[in-house]
């Protein structure tokens, strides 16, 4: 053969007899392997493939034992698809249960709603994903293989899907740090409303009108937000326009009295810090048991700890300016038709819509009653005769 010939007639470099031989073997085995396969496909053997030959061939061919592999192949299929099938639901109905079960314990344990939402979410996909997986290799399907091809194919989607894993991070993060927590009413961008789920990868909350809105945890986890319940008291301003010419003394006056009949309204600092304070519980007495020296060494150590602990939030409280609670009436500015006074006051975050719209009523029935008027956009126009 012409590849055998111009094999033998490449030069072997050899430092020894052994390797010599060695690499004439796998020479011959190379040479004897394209022998074999130029015999195959050579035009002598394809032309002595004739029909009749063909027919010869499928002529002695047992139909009995192909119409029974295929009948044991379709029914075996069979059985694989009713038995994923039957998996399937069964696996939903398992984890349905597992879902009331881990949601049913948060809820005695008292967990956030928060991470309550975000666990259960997180249980669900993780469940179902396993459930698909094994369901997968029920039917016959390598599951080795399938991950291996799933775990290529969520690459490329995640590359693509940059957005969503950004939620999905974002939402570890809000639970991490917490800038907000279910109930809570926040202000994103022109989106307002109480916080109602946080999600894996989105967090919804329904406005006043009762809306629904969903909200992608990425831009919410990197982006600035007002969050109205995180103090206790948040302060109320009234804008109040007075004509010209009006006793600002008497309006200051009308307004701090309207401030001091509403109970709703903190009025000193003692009356946050009295309503802050929890009233401590009597103790229950117990019989005491001896200590030994070892639980007596690990309570010091750990009352210290927790003195440390104290002393450093009362130094950081100390750092923070405190607000003044106290209501307070001033004029803002001096605009073009009105005297513009800016009345402030604080009181709870539940009470803020109600104290909102009861002090403005009352600012409107009782400024007029003593002498006090809201004027209307006026201009003075003067006519050279």
């Amino acid at each position: 053969m012409i590849f055998n010939k111009i094999l033998m007639q490449v030069p072997v470099m050899t430092p020894d007899t052994a390797a010599a031989n060695k690499i004439q073997q796998a020479t011959n085995a190379v040479t004897a392997h394209v022998d074999s396969l130029a015999t195959k496909l050579s035009p002598d053997s394809i032309a002595a493939m004739t029909p009749e030959k063909l027919v010869n061939k499928f002529k002695y061919l047992d139909l009995g034992s192909l119409v029974t592999s295929l009948s044991s192949q379709i029914i075996s299929l069979g059985l694989r698809i009713l038995a994923a099938i039957v998996l399937f639901y069964l696996g939903k109905f398992i984890i349905n249960k597992i879902y009331s079960l881990a949601r049913a314990v948060m809820v005695r344990k008292q967990f956030d709603r928060s991470l309550t939402s975000f666990l259960l979410s997180f249980i669900k996909i993780t469940l179902l994903f396993l459930l698909i997986i094994t369901v997968i290799g029920v039917l016959g399907i390598e599951t080795s293989s399938f991950i291996a091809i799933f775990a290529s194919a969520g690459v490329a989607i995640g590359m693509a899907l940059s957005g969503t894993l950004q939620n999905f991070a974002g939402g570890v993060l809000i639970l991490l740090l917490k800038p907000y927590k279910v109930g809570d009413y926040i202000e994103f961008g022109d989106l307002k409303g109480t916080v109602r789920e946080i999600q894996i990868f989105n967090t919804v909350i329904n406005t006043y009108n009762n809306d629904r809105i969903v909200i992608p945890n990425g831009g919410l986890a990197t982006s600035s937000l007002k969050n109205f319940s995180a103090e206790p008291y948040h302060r109320v301003e009234w804008r109040v326009g007075i004509s010209y010419g009006d006793d600002v003394d008497t309006a200051r006056k009308v307004a701090l009295d309207i401030l001091a009949a509403d109970p709703r309204i903190v009025h000193t600092d003692t009356d946050v810090k009295e309503t802050e304070e929890q009233p401590e519980e009597s103790p229950v007495e117990e019989e005491k048991k001896p200590e030994s020296w070892w639980q007596r060494l690990f309570h010091w150590h750990r009352r210290r700890t927790e003195e440390r602990r104290e002393n450093e939030q009362a130094r950081l409280a100390a750092l923070i300016p405190k607000p003044n609670y106290s209501p307070s009436v001033n004029v803002e500015s001096l605009d073009d038709s009105q005297v513009t006074l800016i009345v402030r006051a604080w009181t709870e975050i539940a009470n803020y819509w109600d104290v909102l719209y009861g002090v403005n009523e009352q600012i409107y029935k009782q400024f007029p009653q003593h002498g006090i008027h809201f004027p209307f956009p006026q201009m003075d126009v003067h006519v050279n005769s």
